[in-house]
């Protein structure tokens, strides 16, 4: 379904589950709108329950069919669902885990990264061989700040009158 925001015109749509939900949710809560977020400002569009239903005519046996879905795929990934490892093992597991050094920390950079990490002998000598006597000699005196110049203004052109 096509909508677009009421506050700031952006199109969005709603996919057909979306639709299905909305419409499932409106039925068992005895609503007549849905409110469909926009996704650039957040904002709700009231989208009345008709119109969901012009948009999605067999709904029931959509939701029917979802259902069944939902409860042959329920008991699946039930079997998915693991058992914490008890306390021995996991000490065991996070004790190798520290001891041994990751692969990042094995590798070592190259030398001439090195170099460039740390400032090299060039760049100390520079700094270190500057003469002191290049340095500017500031003054301490005030300078007063600068005035903007005044505004001048013509006279105003003189009109005949009749």
């Amino acid at each position: 379904m096509n909508l677009r925001c009421l506050y700031c015109q952006t199109p969005f749509t709603l996919s057909r589950v979306e639709m299905l939900t909305a419409i499932v949710h409106m039925n068992e809560k005895n609503q007549s709108h849905y409110d469909a977020h926009c996704p650039r400002c957040r904002r709700a569009n009231s989208i009345s329950r008709q119109r969901m239903e012009l948009f999605f005519p067999n709904w029931r046996e959509a939701s029917k069919q979802l259902a069944s879905i939902m409860e042959t795929a329920a008991p699946a990934s039930a079997s998915l669902k693991t058992d914490p490892l008890p306390k021995g093992i996991k000490d065991a597991v996070l004790k190798t885990s520290t001891t041994t050094p990751s692969a990042a920390e094995k590798v070592k950079p190259s030398p001439s990264k090195r170099q460039r990490a740390g400032k090299s002998s060039a760049v100390k000598k520079t700094v270190a061989a500057k003469p002191e006597g290049s340095k500017k000699k500031t003054t301490t005196a005030k300078k007063s700040p600068a005035k903007p110049p005044a505004k001048t203004t013509k006279p105003a052109a003189k009109t005949k009158k009749k």
